[in-house]
C-alpha cells in the first residue's frame, strides 16, 4: 500500500486509502454506465443511428440511449444546429440532471461545417453548451464516436468524486 504518502492528520491511512477507492469504485460505476440524449439533427444524426446498431455496438461500454433528459448523463449533439434548434437543446440540457456532459459530433455541431455561411446556422454547439469532447468530421464514422464516448468515460474516471464536475473553464477533449 501507499501509507507514506498518506497524511495522518487527516484520520489515518484506513481512512485515506478506502475513500480513494471508494472514488474508483464510483467512477467506474458511472463511466460503466453512462446514458445518452439523442440529439441528431442532420446527416450525423444517421451516423450515431449507426453507431447504436450491431456493428459498432455503444452498448457494450454501457452507453443506453434515453429519449428523456431527466434520465440522461449526457447529450450527443449531431448535426447542423440552427438558432432555432439551439433554444431547444438549451432547454434540453438544462433539464438534465447533473453532473451531465455533451458530446459535439460532426464538423456542424462543432463549428458550422459547410453552413457556417449561413445566416441561420449557430456557429458551434458551445455557443449554447458548455461541451467536454468534441467529434470531428463530416459525417464522423461510428468509430469516431466511439472514441468520443472512450474520452468521455476518462473524463469521468479522473473526476473527483466530491464534485462530480469538471471546474468551469477546463480543458475539452478532441477523439
Amino acid at each position: 500500500m501507499a501509507a507514506q504518502n498518506m497524511d495522518g492528520n487527516i484520520g489515518g491511512d484506513v481512512t485515506m486509502f478506502h475513500t480513494s477507492q471508494l472514488d474508483k469504485l464510483i467512477n467506474l460505476a458511472r463511466e460503466s454506465s453512462m446514458w445518452y440524449l439523442l440529439f441528431g439533427l442532420a446527416c450525423c444524426g444517421i451516423e450515431l443511428m449507426q453507431t447504436g446498431g450491431p456493428r459498432a455496438d455503444l452498448m457494450r461500454f454501457g452507453a443506453i440511449p434515453r429519449a428523456s433528459p431527466r434520465q440522461a448523463d449526457f447529450m450527443i449533439v449531431a448535426g447542423t444546429l440552427t438558432y432555432k434548434m439551439a433554444e431547444r437543446a438549451k432547454l434540453l440540457y438544462d433539464q438534465m440532471s447533473e453532473p451531465k456532459y455533451v458530446i459535439s459530433m460532426g464538423s456542424c455541431s462543432n463549428c458550422g461545417g459547410l453552413f457556417q455561411a449561413a445566416y441561420s446556422v449557430c456557429k458551434g454547439v458551445d455557443k449554447v453548451v458548455p461541451v467536454d469532447v468534441y467529434v470531428p468530421g463530416c459525417p464522423p464514422r461510428p468509430e469516431a464516436l466511439t472514441e468520443g464516448l472512450l474520452r468521455l468515460q476518462e473524463i469521468v474516471r479522473k473526476e473527483p468524486w466530491s464534485t462530480k464536475r469538471r471546474p468551469a473553464g477546463g480543458k475539452t477533449e478532441v477523439a
